[in-house]
């Protein structure tokens, strides 16, 4: 009877610290694809700005997300499949994806002022996910 209830105890822990563990897992990766997409909006250099983005986006979408570069870091590698496909509440989720689309718009601009002013806006879009 002991061992039962022990092992109904074991399971019910697993199953909360795996919930929590997804948990931390989601807030890793929406914290660093914030402090990258900080880092960019801060960098002195396009190139810097648009290194900065990458990594952002890549913490966003995850490894099999669509504008995930695999040639860039990633700084969320072991925190989920990508803050993107990890949340599920839907407001949230829509917020990252505006500022995914908006890194995105920023690769493209080779001015460093308009790359750093897409990259604060998209800080902002992820803070309101957070």
């Amino acid at each position: 009877m002991k061992i039962s209830s022990l092992a109904t105890l074991t399971g019910t822990f697993l199953l909360i610290a795996g919930g929590a563990i997804a948990a931390v897992s989601l807030t890793a990766e929406i914290s660093n694809a914030r402090t990258h997409a900080n880092n960019a909006a801060n960098a002195p250099t396009i190139e810097a700005v648009h290194t900065h983005m990458h990594h952002a986006i890549n913490c966003l979408v995850g490894p099999k997300g669509e504008g995930f570069d695999a040639a860039q870091m990633n700084p969320c590698a072991n925190a989920g499949n990508g803050a993107i496909p990890d949340q599920t509440d839907a407001a949230k989720k829509a917020k990252l994806e505006d500022a995914k689309t908006i890194l995105m718009k920023g690769l493209t601009e080779n001015d460093v002022k308009a790359a750093q002013r897409s990259a604060a806006t998209a800080v902002t879009a992820i803070a309101a996910a957070m």
